[in-house]
C-alpha cells in the first residue's frame, strides 16, 4: 500500500538515497583498476589490442546508458522511482555476478553494455529526492546526495585493488554485487514513496514534455552544461598519469602521486558540494552555475603552464572545489523548471547528456595529446568551458520562472 505522502519522511530518503549512491559509486569503480587485467586475463593480448579492449568495455556501458536512461525515466515516471531504483540495483547485482562468470572478452563486453542499459540508480535517486525535498532546500539536498557517488567513488578503486591483491580478480566482481545487493536491501526497506501509477496513455509524449516545460531552451542548454561538465572532466582523465610523468620526471612512487593529483578533486568537491549548495538555495543555484564555471577556466589555464606534479595538483583541488557546485546546481535549475509528473524523464534525459560526455571526453582529450601535446588539452578544455559559461548565461539572463507545485 503506498503511504500517504504527509508520512514520508525526506530527511531518512536522502540518507538512505546517499547510501545507495555511495554503495553504487563504490560498486563500479571496485573493479576500475583491474579492469584492464581482468581483459587480459580473459584472452586479450598485444599492447594495441589490450588497449583497445580495455576502452571499449571502459565506454560501452557509458553509451548502453545513455541510450537506455530514458526509457527508465519515462517507466518511473509512470511506475515510481523507487522501483526504478529497486530494478537497478537488482539488476547491476546480477550482472556483476556473471561478470565474474566470463569465459571471453566477448562475453564481458556484452555484460558491460547489459551494466549500461540495467543502470540508472543515482538519476532516479536524485529524481525521487528532488520530488520529495521541499524547493528552499533542493539545492543542499541534492548537493549533500551527490557527494554519496563521489565519496563511493574515490573509496571504490582503493578498496578494489586491495580486494583483487588478496584475493584474486573473479571473485571482486562477486564482492560488488554483494554490495549492490545491500543497496536493493536499503532500498526496498527504508525508502518511502506516495506515487500513483500513470497509465500508459495519460503519460506525457516526449514532445509534450518539452512544450510542458516553463523554459524549454533553459532545460536544453542545462543539458548541454551537464554534458560539457563530463567532457571537461574526462578529457583530463586519460592523459593525467602521463602528464605527471612529464612534470615529475623519473620517481619510483609515480602511481602514487598520480593517484593522488585524480583524487584531490574529488575530495574537494565532496567538501564543497553541500556547503555550495546551500549558498545557492540562498543566493539562487544559476550564480554558483556561472561563477563556478568561470571558476573553472581560470584554473584550467593556468593547468597548462605548471612546471611541477604539487602546482597542479593545488590547481586540480581548487578545480574540484568548484566542480563540486556544478552538477547540483544545473539539477536544482532542472527542479525548478519541471513539475514533479516529468521530473523522472527529465533527470534520465540529462543523465543520457552525462554518459555522453563520458564517453566523447576521453576521446577528446586523447586525440588532442595526441597530435598537439598534453598541455594543450587543458587550453582546449577551458576554451569549451568557457563557451559553455557564455552560453549558460545567455541563457539564465532572464530569471527562470519556476512551477508552482500544488500544494507547496
Amino acid at each position: 500500500m503506498t503511504p500517504p505522502e504527509s508520512t514520508i519522511n525526506w530527511k531518512r530518503n536522502l540518507t538512505v538515497a546517499w547510501l545507495g549512491c555511495f554503495l553504487t559509486g563504490a560498486a563500479f569503480s571496485l573493479v576500475m583498476p583491474f579492469l584492464p587485467l581482468y581483459v587480459e586475463a580473459l584472452g586479450v593480448t598485444g599492447h594495441s589490442a589490450l588497449n583497445m579492449w580495455s576502452g571499449l568495455v571502459f565506454s560501452i556501458t557509458f553509451l548502453f546508458s545513455a541510450i537506455a536512461s530514458p526509457f527508465w525515466g519515462g517507466l518511473a515516471d509512470r511506475k515510481g522511482r523507487k522501483i526504478m531504483l529497486l530494478r537497478s540495483a537488482l539488476g547491476m547485482a546480477i550482472v556483476m555476478v556473471l561478470m565474474g562468470f566470463a569465459q571471453n572478452i566477448w562475453q564481458f563486453l556484452a555484460l558491460r553494455a547489459l551494466l549500461g542499459l540495467l543502470g540508472g540508480f543515482v538519476p532516479n535517486a536524485n529524481a525521487l529526492i528532488a520530488t520529495q525535498v521541499p524547493r528552499n532546500k533542493s539545492g543542499w539536498a541534492l548537493g549533500t546526495l551527490s557527494t554519496g557517488g563521489v565519496s563511493g567513488a574515490l573509496l571504490g578503486p582503493l578498496i578494489g585493488g586491495l580486494l583483487a591483491d588478496t584475493y584474486g580478480l573473479r571473485p571482486v566482481f562477486f564482492i560488488t554485487a554483494a554490495v549492490l545487493f545491500t543497496c536493493f536491501i536499503l532500498t526496498f526497506f527504508y525508502i518511502r514513496e506516495a506515487f500513483t501509477p500513470v497509465t500508459k496513455k495519460d503519460m506525457l509524449h516526449a514532445r509534450q514534455v518539452l512544450t510542458s516545460l516553463k523554459n524549454p531552451r533553459l532545460v536544453l542548454s542545462l543539458f548541454v552544461t551537464t554534458m560539457i561538465i563530463q567532457v571537461a572532466t574526462g578529457s583530463i582523465a586519460p592523459i593525467l598519469t602521463l602528464y605527471v610523468r612529464d612534470l615529475a620526471g623519473n620517481v619510483s612512487n609515480l602511481a602514487f602521486i598520480s593517484g593522488m593529483i585524480a583524487s584531490v578533486p574529488g575530495v574537494a568537491a565532496l567538501i564543497s558540494a553541500p556547503r555550495l549548495g546551500k549558498l545557492g538555495d540562498r543566493i539562487g543555484p544559476e550564480k554558483i552555475l556561472i561563477c563556478a564555471l568561470a571558476v573553472s577556466v581560470m584554473l584550467l589555464i593556468p593547468m597548462s603552464m605548471v612546471q611541477n606534479p604539487w602546482q597542479l595538483g593545488i590547481l586540480r583541488f581548487l578545480l574540484g572545489a568548484a566542480d563540486g557546485a556544478l552538477l547540483p546546481a544545473v539539477q536544482t535549475l532542472l527542479v525548478y523548471n519541471s513539475s514533479n509528473q516529468i521530473a523522472g524523464r527529465i533527470f534520465s534525459y540529462n543523465q543520457s547528456f552525462r554518459d555522453i560526455g563520458n564517453v566523447t571526453g576521453p576521446l577528446i582529450g586523447a586525440a588532442i595529446s595526441a597530435s598537439y601535446g598534453f598541455r594543450t588539452v587543458f587550453i582546449v578544455t577551458a576554451s569549451v568551458v568557457l563557451f559553455n559559461a557564455f552560453y549558460s548565461w545567455i541563457s539564465l539572463r532572464s530569471p527562470p520562472e519556476r512551477i508552482r507545485i500544488p500544494g507547496e
